[in-house]
């Protein structure tokens, strides 16, 4: 017993050292030390014994490696530009970096060989969060059907698989209300609904209340989601303009903005523009917008991820997938026109 405490004062031990001293498998130590109910208490407390005679220090790497884990998740995005992935990646980063986990990033945008570049992915991760249109249902399933954990983001839901969604089409219905409300009539869709579902769960909301208030269907304008395609789409619409823009992203906003500025257009008094996402510069440039957790979106995955690499030991329960709808939020500024006296937001707004 003093050689093994002498031991643990000149280096440090292993996992390998403590399975040794206790007469048990390096994986019976993480799971002890883990409390789990595969280990019994006595156990549980010869691990503890040696854990302290030899004065170890556990850490993520060595349960990984006891476990037969590789200590990292990943995450698929269609794309990284712009600040919304940004947003959902540092919310992912931040949980995962607590849990002592890494992270692996892999975007489709482009691939011919997106389905195996994810599976690939799958076989060297823990957990995988699949965001939006990245890959089929199919895909998904047959991933899911190895036993790597998974979570669904910003997409419709998949039989036994937990899935995380902001609101959109409800909370795009009271944008046009508000619209509506300020007297406009002519809309124009700055995006593209068959891109992703965020997308299409937007114009559908805008395409609803329209119909209820018998006005014809929104100009729809496909688009990439930055603000070179809003200037794009921007130029188009100043010979005429219309009386609102409302675009997919407050990227392409922005983008339709600089281009009424340069046809000598006034907004709001010549066209109303509005986003979603309610980034910093949106809150700078006065635009109504649609303000969403972006980064909860990605921390809730790293949790929920979490969770179900734990459950492996005894199997994840896809007959109880979880579902999280995140709530979004309208936020009116000038961009839109005048508006009633409301409780307005520290950044020019109002709630």
């Amino acid at each position: 017993m003093a050689a093994m405490k002498a031991l643990s004062k000149s280096k440090a031990a292993t996992i390998y050292e403590v399975a040794k001293h206790a007469g048990v498998s390096i994986a019976t130590v993480s799971r002890a030390l883990r409390d789990s109910d595969l280990v019994t208490e006595a156990t549980r407390a010869r691990v503890r014994a040696a854990v302290e005679a030899l004065n170890y220090t556990p850490n993520q790497s060595g349960r990984a490696l006891a476990e037969g884990r590789h200590a990292a998740n990943g995450i698929v995005f269609p794309d990284l530009t712009g600040p919304y992935y940004a947003e959902v990646v540092l919310g992912y980063e931040e949980i995962a970096a607590e849990l002592g986990r890494s992270v692996l990033i892999l975007t489709t945008h482009g691939r011919r060989d997106a389905e195996a570049a994810v599976h690939d992915l799958a076989g060297r991760v823990d957990g995988l969060a699949v965001m939006g249109n990245t890959v089929g249902d199919d895909t998904v399933r047959a991933i899911a059907a190895t036993g790597v954990p998974l979570v669904l983001l910003a997409r419709p839901p998949v039989d036994g698989i937990d899935t995380i969604r902001t609101r959109n089409e409800r909370t795009a219905a009271e944008l046009a209300e508000h619209l509506v409300a300020h007297g406009h009539r002519r809309f124009v869709f700055a995006g593209d609904p068959q891109a992703a579902p965020d997308m299409a769960g937007r114009y559908a909301g805008l395409v609803k209340v329209l119909r209820a208030h018998g006005l014809p269907r929104p100009d729809l304008r496909p688009c990439a989601y930055d603000v070179e395609a809003g200037e794009r789409v921007g130029a188009q619409l100043m010979a005429d303009p219309p009386d609102a823009v409302v675009c997919a992203n407050d990227e392409v906003a922005l983008g339709v903005h600089i281009a009424a500025e340069a046809a000598g257009r006034s907004v709001p008094h010549d066209l109303a523009v509005t986003g979603w996402d309610d980034v910093l510069a949106a809150r700078f440039a006065g635009l109504t917008t649609v303000t969403q957790p972006m980064r909860e979106l990605g921390a809730t995955a790293a949790r929920w991820l979490d969770e179900r690499i734990g459950e492996r030991s005894t199997g994840p329960d896809r007959a109880n997938p979880r579902r999280r709808v995140l709530p979004t939020r309208l936020v009116t500024r000038r961009s839109c026109g005048s508006h009633p006296v409301e409780t307005p937001d520290p950044l020019g707004g109002t709630a």
